[in-house]
């Protein structure tokens, strides 16, 4: 193996891993971090790219089927967090379910007990064909609904409605999602049981 490609660990390698649940094809760079391996669940056919980093010390994070995490990715759960079947992330998307208080009235951080901080807390949902652009941002409690997509350098900071197309700083919903790629899940899908 090159030094400059340390890809990805083998399926033996990945079940000596201690997940909580961890399905077939499964791709993990070796150059990722995943905190809490026991709260971790993995469904068939994904692929998590290199220098992601995965946190799920404290709750559980669901990644279904036929996902696509792009390097550089942050999934910080301490909430939870739960990404449907063919849902996806672009590169250096971030995924947080706890944020301090800015406005100052309580400390902030991670090394101060719970009872001194303040924030936002909230387990972040994704459901099926989600795709979110490069460099966004989802904050706690989000749940982006059936079909959405999220354009690069976007702020989630709300709920998102089923098969809307939203960008911006916050995201808005810019417009209706086709809803095409349904029929090919279906031909897929048909495709994977004929051949198993």
């Amino acid at each position: 193996m090159s030094k400059l490609d340390p890809g990805y660990l083998n399926e033996s390698e990945l079940r000596a891993e201690g997940f909580a649940a961890l399905g077939n094809g499964v791709a993990i760079a070796r150059n990722c971090t995943v905190i809490g391996t026991a709260n971790v669940t993995i469904g068939n056919n994904v692929r998590i790219d290199g220098y992601c980093t995965i946190v799920a010390s404290e709750a559980p994070i669901v990644i279904g089927s036929n996902v696509h995490i792009g390097a550089y990715c942050l999934l910080s759960g301490g909430e939870g967090i739960e990404m449907h079947d063919f849902s996806g992330l672009s590169q250096g998307v971030k995924i947080y379910t706890r944020s301090d208080d800015y406005g100052g009235e309580h400390l902030t951080n991670p090394t101060v007990p719970a009872k001194y901080t303040g924030g936002a807390r909230g387990k972040v949902t994704l459901g099926r064909h989600v795709i979110v652009g490069s460099g966004s941002v989802i904050l706690p409690g989000a749940t982006l609904a059936d079909g959405c997509s999220v354009g690069a350098l976007s702020l989630v900071n709300y709920d998102l409605e089923a098969w809307g197309v939203y960008s911006g700083c916050p995201a808005k919903k810019r417009k209706d999602r086709s809803r095409g790629l349904l029929r090919l899940e279906r031909e897929y899908l048909a495709e994977l049981r004929s051949s198993g």
